[in-house]
């Protein structure tokens, strides 16, 4: 990988509603990010009791397992798609509702750290296809949710997506009196 591949996308290479996660990603490039992250997220939801992972801020929101569990199948579904497309497959790919598949995976019932651990090892798993990419897998564009999207988008769509629900787990389930 060189430094010119996971760079930021352009605007072209996703559409609008994934701007929001990309524009929470200040570093330079994709795999930087994501590397970055694991020293972030992973402390503080180590640093959580299993009563804080059932916490909600909210009636009807997800649980803290759950938003775990939310980014976990995200980060797998957004790293398939990647995976995909980088290896110049063109078949277009279905969406996901997460809405659907949180209450269906049944988070709350696995222990806490259950969890963070998996979450660790997906993103150490797409950190190491993200390191293999070739310089020309990175602009590959394929279709997911009838949207065009690069590879590069998508590795940035992981970082953002994560720092926006690590954030709102430290702002919302965790707030400081």
């Amino acid at each position: 990988m060189t430094v010119l591949t996971a760079v930021r996308p352009a605007a072209d290479e996703h559409v609008p509603y994934y701007a929001k996660y990309i524009a929470l990603v200040p570093e330079a490039d994709a795999v930087t990010a994501l590397e970055g992250q694991l020293s972030d997220m992973l402390p503080l939801l180590r640093s959580l009791s299993e009563a804080q992972g059932a916490l909600r801020y909210a009636p009807g929101k997800w649980s803290v397992k759950e938003v775990i569990g939310h980014l976990i199948d995200s980060e797998r579904v957004f790293a398939y798609r990647a995976l995909r497309f980088a290896r110049a497959d063109r078949a277009p790919l279905a969406g996901f509702d997460e809405n659907a598949y949180v209450p269906a995976a049944r988070f709350d019932r696995v222990a806490l750290q259950a969890l963070v651990d998996e979450l660790e090892w997906v993103r150490r798993a797409n950190l190491a296809m993200f390191r293999a990419l070739d310089d020309e897998a990175w602009p590959r564009r394929g279709t997911a949710n009838e949207t065009e999207v690069s590879v590069r988008a998508l590795a940035f769509i992981i970082a953002g997506h994560g720092r926006h629900h690590v954030a709102i787990v430290r702002e919302r389930y965790l707030p400081t009196p």
